[in-house]
């Protein structure tokens, strides 16, 4: 008897060319990747500030709880989108969209907002630490939060460093379906 534990995908059978298996997996994997950052996110819109020293006051929860659901489901609904680019709805727009239904999606029409969504994500979740604290970023230095002991630091660190990796997966999924569509019209 043989454990399974690595299964294999199931064969995507309507896609026009075959989807390598590193690509299948890394898009399904991905919502996953980004999950436990959407629920460390979670307590702060009831103002439990997870181990965090903080000497801004929070927001209301008016603000606070729309606003963290909806970047939460807004980050995983977009991690989800990029199943398409394995999928044969990645390549053929589903028949209940309104206009395009039915229609071949353009290989560009797919690419070009992967790719620089991609890129946007690299920018915004790339930090580079420049000492004293202090991280360089997309929008200028940023000070390191201080927790009030290393166990919530810890937490944080596992959870929110695998969005880092958010931008150069969808980038390479944008770049494994450029080739493939490209080759099959070719």
């Amino acid at each position: 008897m043989t454990l399974n534990i690595l299964h294999r995908p199931p064969t995507v059978g309507d896609t026009e060319r075959p989807v390598p298996r590193w690509a299948t997996r890394l898009a399904y994997a991905l919502p996953l990747l980004l999950l436990p950052s959407c629920l460390w996110r979670l307590p702060f819109a009831l103002h439990f500030d997870m181990g965090q020293m903080q000497e801004a006051g929070m927001p209301g929860y008016w603000v606070s709880v729309p606003y963290v659901l909806g970047l939460s489901v807004l980050s995983e609904v977009i991690a989800i989108l990029t199943i398409g680019l394995v999928r044969g709805w990645g390549e053929v727009a589903p028949a209940w969209i309104p206009v395009i239904g039915g229609r071949r999606v353009r290989p560009m029409a797919a690419v070009a907002p992967a790719v620089l969504g991609g890129l946007i994500l690299t920018l915004l979740f790339t930090a580079v630490p420049i000492g004293g604290g202090r991280n360089l970023t997309l929008y200028g230095i940023a000070e390191s939060v201080e927790y009030t002991n290393t166990a919530w630091q810890t937490l944080a660190t596992v959870c929110v460093t695998p969005i880092a990796a958010w931008g150069p997966i969808t980038i390479a999924l944008a770049i494994a379906y450029y080739r493939r569509r490209v080759s099959a019209a070719a």
